[in-house]
């Protein structure tokens, strides 16, 4: 035994309550459980703190000779190893020889739901209803079954015996049986279980085994497996909802008050009972269940008195994407977006704002107070806000509602916080399951923009909260407005649309009202949730497995410049689904069409070795390994154990651009695959293949890094000045991948492997480009060898305009005749990949956004049409033609040369006319000091002005002032 928080001169009486507990029939420990005693000392005066009354369990009291009352707290610390159980391991334990499901008789049992992220179900019927599910709270385990009759039967012995075995905190725990059941004691009896009949809740026992008709111990019993014991419950809730009202079941249910806590609920439904079969794996849970509470009911006091929500609040609110069952929107925009939510979860309530501002409002106000009353559920207790929402306490002051500023506490009633920390995130869940209110905002854009390889909806800070909830926050914005306060109940909603989907994809039905309207926000809703891992969490892994099915059955729709799809249809949904269940996939086999369907390119079974630059002095960088991987195919790729701890990732797919947003598809939203380097033989595997890239990060000192690939194939690749001419002719250009690839020192070139098969020899081409990219540098003064090679790769589809700079740079396949042609280039020019490259030379201090955005980059547009094409500038593009240039000049003055009419051709405009009278030296050299100059104001008056100073002392005239 262990001792924690006892005094030495209270060891005596710690002696005494140690032999007291082991006379009560404590087990004794057991290597690798530790029984541990907690003594307290109770508060100077008698009355509990304000708030909430706590939550203590049932504890025995001693008191000693000075009568001083000490709480003696025994409680049991699991074994490691079985929290570390796999949700897989535990149901296989909990089935374990368990032939059949025998569910004849008189007795009908009831549906559960469950709605926690530790829940799942042990037996789902064939109508789609749970019978059996098993959770964690806390410390603890939970089993519930859906009628006591379970807990009496014997044909069900082997399940319980499984159920205790699994339930007990050390494998000598004693089991106490409520006096209800002595068929269950006798059972387990005769299995050899120490088992203590009609007791109550004492402190002896690990697990503890009762209906779920009383809820006199509801607390007593939360607070015990909170603190690591077992709890077997059983019962049925029509009987009661018959006699209450279904719509009180959920939230008054006498058992309710305490599974809730762990994510599952009695419902107030029938199950039409029979023999079923025991699943290999875990059942899915349903997508959806008739849980008949009113959240309508919510939903009204919530937005009592509100008749417009004004978000406006000095901040950019995010979207939030509500999935839990019992999670609902307050507010939506036009585009079904939401701003508010709200959710139940165990004893308590959830309000969640997308943004902190709205936390602060005073236009705000009436919604805000209603939803810290509906928070605070009747319970007239401390409201908890913290530091960083201070402005919400003059709001909570005009209502006479107490608050404090300080972090969460166990007296408070309700708390409020913002959502940029999960540091608090366990205590909160607990906070909140066991009764508490929580009113949190919060957005997640920008930490999205900071982390763009990583999830915001699995990894961002207050999602580790939320998610929880059944709510989070997505990383994209919102328009702030003032939007009309509606009782949005009967309006979109995730899982009812996600159910509405499916059934009419399985029943190949027409879509009809509301669901036609609703097929956009779902795609886009699919995409973000299936980034939320469903590894061992069978709540988002039976989602997955069940659109998993969806698939299958349809099959994936073609897609492609001919075929497009419209992204408010059902083929568009379905290309989302396909594309984030891929990623989450260690093999995408499963979901490929046939080879009929469009598959014809068969993996490799050859070993592939190459070698790649692990050193890199730039930003996040491709390497190339000039091999592809077929669509839905899986490649081994092994590495040097120097190369694991690094930082590489591997990457399948150069198109990199998400379409999620567009109205039209020409390819499927995502097609690119990204995976961490953790291990020396990494597996990866992409539905839609592509060309094999390391991701090397930036600051790597690695060097060469040597690697085997396996289930690849060759893709045309040729680099200037290292790949042999001769084998490029014979066989490099005739490989069997879709894509290939040009490279030069400074620039790669991604084009479709057709567009360049038939160039005998690519050297004059990537010379030039050579040529082109030397240019580029010596204008931005900078070194002639770039950190990282720039890359343009072409796609059937991108995110914006015609090509967008960013790395890679992309472009149509349209553009790629102006880039694998050497005369054309010579001759046309190529006006639009230099502005992009021009793009990615622009810097933040002699930018002045967004007058100069699309200016400046057109310097080398202009530079290297004349230094290196040998095209002057009039030529190159029409709107440098003199006539074009008068014009533009002469509107702008006539409108009073306002700066903001300042944009694009005219202020490119000002920096040709210095060019013109001084050269492109000053610009050289300017460019240059740039780099040196360590402090740069951020607003544009204060950098235009260091601009035409600086400029104005490179080429010695002060005629600018």
């Amino acid at each position: 035994m262990r001792w924690q928080g006892v005094l030495r001169p209270l060891l005596p009486l710690a002696r005494a309550c140690r032999s007291h507990a082991e006379n009560a029939a404590l087990p004794p420990a057991t290597p690798g459980d530790i029984t541990t005693l907690h003594l307290s000392l109770p508060p100077p005066s008698s009355p509990e703190s304000t708030g909430r009354p706590s939550k203590a369990g049932v504890s025995p009291v001693f008191q000693s000779r000075n009568n001083i009352t000490l709480n003696v707290f025994l409680s049991w610390e699991p074994d490691k190893r079985r929290l570390k159980m796999k949700p897989s391991a535990i149901y296989e334990r909990l089935v374990g020889g368990i032939g059949q499901w025998d569910f004849t008789g008189d007795f009908v049992p009831c549906e559960l739901l469950l709605t926690g992220e530790a829940a799942f179900p042990v037996l789902v019927s064939p109508q789609k209803q749970v019978l059996i599910a098993v959770s964690q709270f806390g410390k603890g385990r939970i089993v519930v079954v859906s009628h006591e009759e379970i807990l009496k039967n014997p044909r069900f012995s082997q399940f319980l015996q499984n159920a205790v075995d699994w339930l007990r905190p050390s494998p000598g725990a004693l089991v106490g049986v409520h006096r209800n059941f002595d068929s269950l004691s006798e059972l387990l009896l005769g299995a050899g279980i120490k088992v203590q009949l009609g007791v109550g809740l004492i402190a002896s026992i690990g697990v503890y085994c009762i209906d779920a008709y009383d809820d006199t111990q509801a607390k007593a019993l939360v607070q015990f497996v909170k603190g690591g014991g077992g709890l077997l419950i059983g019962g049925q809730a029509w009987h009661w909802a018959s006699q209450h009202g279904v719509d009180r079941v959920l939230f008054e249910f006498p058992g309710n008050r305490v599974t809730s806590v762990a994510g599952v609920y009695f419902t107030g439904n029938a199950v039409e009972t029979g023999v079923f079969k025991v699943s290999k794996k875990i059942p899915e849970i349903p997508l959806t269940v008739r849980h008949g509470a009113n959240l309508f009911h919510d939903v009204e006091l919530l937005m009592h008195g509100v008749t417009e929500l004004d978000i406006m609040t000095g901040g950019i609110p995010s979207h939030l994407l509500v999935h839990g069952v019992l999670a609902f929107p307050l507010g939506l925009d036009g585009s079904l977006h939401c701003f508010f939510a709200a959710a139940r979860y165990g004893q308590g309530r959830v309000v969640v704002a997308s943004h902190e501002g709205q936390l602060c409002a005073p236009k705000l106000a009436r919604f805000l107070l209603n939803a810290v009353n509906w928070l605070d559920a009747g319970w007239k207790g401390l409201i908890g806000v913290v530091a960083s929402l201070r402005g919400l306490c003059p709001i909570l002051s005009q209502e006479g509602l107490k608050f404090q500023v300080s972090e969460l506490r166990n007296d408070m009633s309700v708390y409020c916080c913002s959502a940029y920390s999960d540091q608090e995130a366990d205590k909160i869940h607990t906070f909140v399951a066991e009764g508490g209110g929580l009113l949190i905002g919060g957005q997640a854009w920008y930490w999205a923009s900071q982390h763009q390889d990583r999830a915001a909806v699995a990894e961002y800070p207050g999602n580790k909260i939320l998610n929880h909830f059944g709510i989070s926050i997505l990383g994209m914005n919102i328009k702030a407005d003032k939007y009309p306060a509606q009782l949005p109940m009967e309006h979109y909603h995730f899982r009812r649309a996600l159910s509405l989907f499916q059934r009419h994809v399985d029943k190949e039905e027409p879509f009809q009202p509301p669901l036609t309207s609703w097929l956009q926000r779902l795609r886009q809703d699919c995409s973000a949730f299936l980034r939320i891992p469903a590894e061992d969490c069978p709540t988002y892994n039976s989602l997955h497995l069940i659109l998993i099915k969806v698939l299958r059955r349809t099959g994936i729709p073609r897609v492609s410049k001919q075929c497009p799809v419209k992204s408010n249809s059902k083929e568009a949904v379905l290309l989302s689904l396909a594309t984030e269940l891929s990623q989450n996939m260690t093999d995408c086999a499963a979901l490929v069409q046939k080879p009929g369907d469009g598959v014809c390119l068969p993996p490799s079974t050859s070993r592939i070795t190459v070698e790649i630059d692990g050193a890199n002095a730039g930003g996040t960088a491709w390497r190339s390994t000039g091999l592809y991987l077929p669509d839905g195919s899986t490649a081994v790729i092994t590495l040097p154990c120097t190369a694991i701890s690094a930082g590489l990732q591997v990457q399948i797919g150069c198109h990199s651009d998400d379409l999620t947003n567009a109205k039209e598809l020409m390819r499927a939203p995502v097609v690119i695959r990204k995976c961490q380097v953790n291990c020396q033989n990494q597996s990866v595997s992409c539905l839609w293949g592509g060309l094999i890239y390391i991701v090397v990060p930036g600051g790597s000192q690695l060097g060469k890094v040597p690697m085997a690939i396996e289930g690849a194939i060759k893709a045309p690749f040729f680099r200037l000045g290292e790949t042999c001419k001769r084998q490029w002719q014979t066989n490099i250009r005739h490989y069997p991948a879709p894509w290939a690839e040009l490279a030069t020192e400074n620039l790669i070139l991604t084009v479709p492997a057709d567009n360049i098969r038939h160039v005998e020899n690519p050297e004059p081409l990537l010379t030039l480009w050579d040529q082109i990219m030397w240019a580029i540098a010596t204008l931005a003064a900078a070194p002639a060898k770039f950190p990282r090679p720039e890359r343009i790769v072409t796609d059937v589809q991108i995110s914006a305009g015609w090509m967008h700079a960013g790395y890679p740079i992309m472009g149509h396949l349209d553009s790629v005749k102006e880039m694998v042609n050497v005369e054309h280039m010579r001759t046309t020019g190529l006006w639009g990949p230099i502005h992009e490259l021009g793009h990615n030379q622009q810097r933040a201090g002699w930018e002045f956004p967004p007058h100069t955005t699309e200016a400046t980059c057109n310097l080398w547009s202009v530079y290297v049409h004349e230094k290196v094409l040998g095209i002057p500038r009039n030529k190159a593009h029409e709107a440098l033609r003199p006539a074009c240039r008068k014009e533009r000049i002469k509107g702008y003055l006539e409108e009073g040369a306002q700066l903001k009419d300042w944009s694009m051709w005219t202020a490119l405009e000002t920096y040709l006319q210095l060019q013109e009278g001084f050269g492109w030296e000053p610009f050289i050299a300017l460019f240059s000091e740039y780099q040196k100059i360590l402090t740069i104001p951020k607003d544009n008056p204060s950098k235009m002005n260091m601009w035409a100073r600086k400029f104005s002392l490179q080429i010695k005239i002060n005629s600018l002032f």
